[in-house]
């Protein structure tokens, strides 16, 4: 028979829920079941002043948790949490994936060494970050100074910086990506100089865990052994995209968990109500500046899409203008809205400029 109380539909033999699908999925729980999350460890130390978290914003703080369960590694996945996990749709969970696939990735996943993403630095009371998107509104920007004078600066997706670190300096601590992402980056935007993801030393690479395709990699990445479920189209090895710097104690995979709290506190979206409900996520940009919000005191976005983005080519790195594509999968508007709330309530500093691309 078909399953429509998900709780009450065990495969006993297994142990493993009933297998929901986007098609039998009924939501029939409590609506709260949907925000069940795991916690971790709290950031930052605390002394700086002016950091985000002393914000006395209520819509924030009420939406905000500070000690979020941020990263998924080995040991995490048992029954239990795969049962919960398997209610959701990926990115923010395991639907219609196989458990043994999902835990044999997962378990080669390295525990990160310390808590904290970015240390502070000696002699600093707050940790500042760049955000950095590819958004044609830094093309002519001269922002590469300011942005190089942070503590650290983060990057995602085709991060070209080679002949453009005027406006978007050429500092990188931290890089954010899919595998998707990776691989597709560096073919799409070679002609624009994008032949290596930045690899500056001790970088460290965040990775959104978007598909199936991405537990795949994952495992050719970290098992340094060719598997029989490889589906790329190069036989390029996964970590030789990584420019020489990968280092299993700097890489990292977001959980679930957070990718899906970000989604349901910050930026749930009309398109979820419709019948491609499940294609709808925040873009990278999106989960990269969150990813920021956590790990920082101080958040400065620059290049991310503003109301007036039609004045501006898709891209920095792009000559001559071109329109901003909005891809379904992402809410666009909802993102122009949010960037813009968050600077206003002093939680980002969003740059922004009048005036446009010739």
């Amino acid at each position: 028979r078909k399953c429509t109380k998900i709780l009450e539909c065990p495969i006993k033999t297994l142990g493993i829920l009933y297998s929901l699908t986007f098609i039998n999925f009924i939501i029939t729980m409590n609506p709260s079941y949907n925000h069940v999350l795991i916690f971790g460890m709290r950031c930052c130390n605390g002394v700086c002043a002016e950091s985000l978290r002393k914000s006395k914003n209520e819509d924030f703080q009420k939406a905000f948790i500070p000690n979020i369960k941020m990263y998924l590694y080995q040991n995490q996945l048992n029954l239990s949490e795969w049962n919960r996990l398997s209610h959701f749709n990926n990115p923010f969970g395991f639907m219609e994936y196989n458990y043994t696939d999902i835990k044999s990735a997962v378990d080669l996943i390295q525990k990160p060494n310390i808590t904290q993403l970015l240390p502070l630095p000696a002699n600093e009371s707050c940790i500042r970050c760049a955000v950095v998107a590819n958004g044609g509104i830094l093309n002519g920007s001269k922002m590469g100074k300011e942005i190089d004078s942070h503590t650290y600066v983060f990057r995602m997706n085709g991060a070209v910086i080679e002949g453009h670190e005027e406006d978007v300096g050429n500092r990188t601590s931290v890089y954010v990506h899919t595998s998707f992402s990776l691989i597709a980056s560096l073919i799409a935007y070679r002609k624009y100089g994008f032949k290596n993801v930045p690899n500056d030393e001790g970088i460290k690479f965040v990775m959104i865990p978007e598909g199936l395709r991405d537990f795949i990699f994952l495992k050719d990445l970290l098992n340094r052994k060719a598997g029989p479920d490889r589906d790329f189209k190069k036989k390029k090895r996964a970590w030789a995209y990584y420019g020489g710097q990968f280092d299993e104690s700097r890489f990292y995979v977001l959980h679930p968990d957070f990718l899906r709290y970000i989604r349901n506190r910050f930026m749930t979206s009309k398109q979820q109500n419709g019948t491609y409900w499940a294609m709808y996520r925040p873009t990278n940009g999106a989960f990269t500046l969150f990813l920021a919000l956590h790990v920082c005191d101080i958040v400065d976005a620059y290049g991310f899409i503003t109301e007036n983005h039609k004045s501006f080519s898709n891209y920095y790195y792009e000559n001559k203008k071109t329109e901003v594509v909005f891809f379904i999968n992402h809410d666009y508007n909802l993102e122009i809205k949010l960037w813009k709330k968050l600077h206003d309530d002093k939680l980002i500093r969003l740059y922004q400029r009048e005036g446009g691309q010739t």
